[in-house]
């Protein structure tokens, strides 16, 4: 007869639970792509890059985010898309203004990054270059596409997006 699981030792408990994130992770993964939709502006939303990149995906997507007070994670990541495109005589400025406004603690739009990348951006913020926020933007752009996007895609600002 079945023990159940508390007779199973905790290191397969822990591997089971971490294979059925993976598997929820990618069977909403697998069912979205199969749905993609086109904007208002003809482009095709099927991932978090496409809605970036669609005007009125962004925009939906901003609105949203607003909506439920959580905005900062977007503000972040355009604010580095414009970071690492700025003259490299503007790079210590801008920097400084996207530590101070984001990544500083209490700051007024402060996003959630672990310490070490926190620890890392503050070593190189007096010497800035163009890669300065490069993983910490990555950071946030993996949250977003796990928990802000799918949230999104469930959302009425979403069906605003595919309105023909």
């Amino acid at each position: 007869m079945c023990k159940g699981l508390s007779s199973l030792p905790s290191s397969c408990l822990e591997r089971a639970k971490g294979m059925r994130v993976k598997l929820t992770h990618l069977a909403e993964r697998q069912d979205w792509t199969h749905h993609k939709h086109k904007a208002q502006d003809n482009q095709i939303i099927h991932d978090l890059d496409s809605l970036l990149s669609s005007k009125t995906g962004l925009q939906a997507f901003r609105w949203f985010l607003c909506s439920e007070f959580s905005n900062e994670n977007l503000e972040f990541w355009l604010a580095c898309e414009d970071y690492r495109v700025s003259p490299s005589h503007l790079l210590r400025a801008k920097a400084s203004s996207i530590y101070s406004k984001f990544v500083s603690p209490n700051s007024s739009h402060e996003v959630n990054l672990d310490a070490e990348t926190r620890e890392a951006l503050l070593g190189v913020i007096d010497s800035p270059s163009v890669d300065t926020f490069k993983d910490a933007q990555q950071r946030i752009y993996s949250l977003m596409a796990s928990d802000s996007f799918p949230r999104f895609l469930r959302s009425p600002h979403f069906m605003e997006v595919i309105k023909a």
